[in-house]
């Protein structure tokens, strides 16, 4: 099998090196979905989407928190940490990788979960619900929360191991 290296010209493995950034962004983005998915289970009484539509200004934070996630999120796949020594079909199909990134968004949800839960708890005179009341509220806590997903998939990309 063909292996990545100075065998192949430069823009062979240019290519490659694109082929892989670009499947790092898809599986990225699928997680970066089910965190969502993971958000509207955790929050069954707030209806973000239907709240943001409400207002531009809610919609501009949700359309910047969502560009600050896809930069994180192809920043880090193109910093990611790869070898070029090996074969073309497991360098693009690198499940080591893919794998330490989804424990690492896994671990990092669930903490992300964890510290929600324990600050709402000591912080009682603080409402959560009451983002229900305002779009803008809705909005922002979108906002930070797509940002939380791209730190978290950011990190996990460009991971040491």
């Amino acid at each position: 099998m063909q292996e990545v290296g100075l065998a192949l010209p430069f823009w062979a493995i240019t290519l490659i090196w694109l082929a892989k950034v670009v499947l790092l962004v898809f599986v990225s983005i699928l997680l970066a979905w089910l965190g969502v998915k993971a958000l509207d289970a955790l929050t069954p009484r707030i209806a973000h989407r239907e709240r943001i539509g409400e207002h531009p200004v809610a919609v501009g934070l949700f359309l910047a928190g969502f560009f600050i996630l896809i930069g994180l999120v192809i920043h880090g796949a193109i910093t990611a940490l790869t070898a070029v020594t090996a074969p073309i079909v497991w360098y693009i199909f690198d499940f080591r990788t893919w794998g330490l990134l989804g424990v690492s968004f896994i671990v990092s949800l669930l903490l992300g979960i964890a510290l929600f839960y324990v600050v709402d708890r000591v912080t009682p005179r603080i409402p959560f619900g009451r983002i229900e009341t305002s779009p803008v509220a809705a909005g922002v806590h979108v906002f930070g929360y797509l940002i939380f997903f791209g730190l978290i998939l950011h990190a996990a990309l460009t991971g040491p191991l």
